[in-house]
């Protein structure tokens, strides 16, 4: 049985995955810089430069990381937003042991 520490690490492990092509994160990029309200489907094509299908199977991806979240219409979407909790979390993940194995355990990260 895996501890809640694997479990973790497994999500954490999925969500830098779903990060690991340039487009995917241009994608996110582009919604984190779009705000809360998030963007248009044709919107984020445009500004981060992938459309149609390519985007598509991007936004499917970060969306099961949950790293973005949709609005669908019928089988279209019509919204896209960057799911600024879930890129919280994967910082503070990164963050949350900083410095613990430093000899004088000083938490100076930037």
């Amino acid at each position: 049985m895996e501890s809640t520490d694997d479990l973790a690490l497994a999500e954490m492990a999925a969500r830098f995955a779903a990060l690991g092509s340039e487009q995917r994160l241009s994608v996110l990029r582009t919604l984190v810089r779009a705000g809360p309200d998030g963007l248009s489907i044709g919107e984020l094509g445009a500004r981060c430069g992938v459309t149609g299908s390519t985007l598509t199977h991007h936004m499917k991806i970060l969306t099961q990381a949950g790293l973005v979240s949709q609005v669908k219409q019928g089988r279209s979407i019509i919204c896209a937003g960057a799911g600024f909790d879930q890129i919280e979390t994967l910082s503070d993940f990164l963050l949350s042991e900083c410095c613990a194995d430093a000899c004088d355990g000083a938490h100076n990260h930037g």
